[in-house]
């Protein structure tokens, strides 16, 4: 089982941002920006290409609604997309508040934010999703 299984599952804690019966959002840990958010398929799957043309469509609506969620709780210009998925063997997309297209690189230095503000952040997130 894989470490993103295990925080769907709710066996790792995680800073939730969005849920449904399908799909889990929450911050990535290491964040590139405030808000950086990642969304999985609660079915374990490595490569995001195996997943099936239905879970691929259903995954990208479930983070445009998570990204229109980041975008109301996070002060951006746009909410960029990668699905890159070498470091986690989990399908995954992220999702990274932007300023600027240099935020959307994954070579930037990663922020260090507190507890406090990882769990602000989630709950704004939330929050507007849910709205």
């Amino acid at each position: 089982m894989s470490i993103f299984s295990k925080i769907a599952a709710g066996e790792i804690p995680s800073y939730k941002c969005a849920e449904d019966d399908h799909f889990y959002a929450f911050l990535d840990i290491n964040p590139l920006t405030k808000g950086h958010t990642l969304v999985i398929p609660k079915r374990e799957v490595d490569y995001f290409f195996d997943l099936s043309d239905e879970e691929i469509s259903a995954m990208q609506v479930f983070a445009k609604h998570v990204a229109v969620a980041i975008k109301k709780a996070i002060p951006c210009v746009k909410v960029g997309q990668a699905v890159i998925g070498l470091e986690v063997r989990h399908a995954h997309i992220h999702l990274v508040p932007m300023q600027r297209e240099g935020d959307l690189n994954f070579s930037n230095k990663k922020l260090s934010l507190t507890a406090e503000e990882m769990r602000q952040t989630a709950d704004a997130i939330l929050a507007s999703f849910n709205a």
